[in-house]
């Protein structure tokens, strides 16, 4: 039975990353699910394994009612934007479902230069053993849940709190936020500027894997 689906497309800060939006959720509630290769979607996600058929697409990220596909430098987005659009609208009218199972969180990769946002602010390498709770973790979380993750969505991207460390916020930036130009403005100008403001223990905000 077709679901009948409209489907635009929307440039994100990061070039190489385009936000399709579809007029219905795509995943339930809160959930994410992000994939860097097309083995990484087998029983989850056979929109996102679709995608990976195309052979300029690196990554795919749903949430919500959009999902956010990243490109190699191989095509630029207005080769190729109208044929992905196109093609999603007509998956999504054929398949009512486009994430059957939400995957675990992937795994953090080692930083990369690709990774490190364009100004050079380097991308603080954080392993699960390294974080330790505090009483501060949830006031951090809630802001960040509550101010940016609307406006990071919005953009085609996520961000995930990971730790708070000796005064510094650590956090993980995926989706279209992974790798753009414009990610150490949106850290230092936006985020870290409104923990700052509202808890005086917070001083700096970083990127982490």
């Amino acid at each position: 039975m077709s679901t009948p689906t409209s489907v635009y497309a929307e440039m994100t800060p990061n070039p190489e990353v385009m936000k399709f939006v579809a007029d219905r959720p795509l995943i339930d509630g809160n959930a994410q699910a992000e994939f860097t290769s097309k083995a990484e979607c087998a029983g989850h996600s056979s929109l996102a394994e679709e995608l990976f058929n195309f052979p300029f697409v690196i990554g795919v990220f749903i949430s919500g009612a959009f999902v956010s596909v990243t490109k190699d430098d191989s095509l630029g987005w207005e080769m190729i934007a109208m044929q992905m659009r196109e093609y999603i609208q007509q998956w999504l009218t054929e398949h009512p479902v486009a994430v059957e199972k939400v995957p675990p969180a992937r795994a953090a990769a080692p930083p990369s230069p690709e990774a490190a946002p364009a100004a050079g602010e380097p991308v603080v390498a954080l392993a699960d053993s390294d974080i330790v709770p505090t009483e501060h973790d949830q006031a951090i979380a809630d802001l960040l849940e509550e101010f940016v993750r609307p406006a990071v969505e919005a953009d085609g991207g996520a961000i995930d709190f990971r730790a708070f460390i000796d005064g510094t916020v650590h956090v993980r930036l995926r989706g279209a936020c992974a790798g753009c130009p414009s990610s150490t403005a949106t850290l230092k100008d936006g985020i870290e500027r409104l923990l700052t403001s509202k808890l005086d223990v917070v001083q700096s905000v970083v990127a982490s894997t």
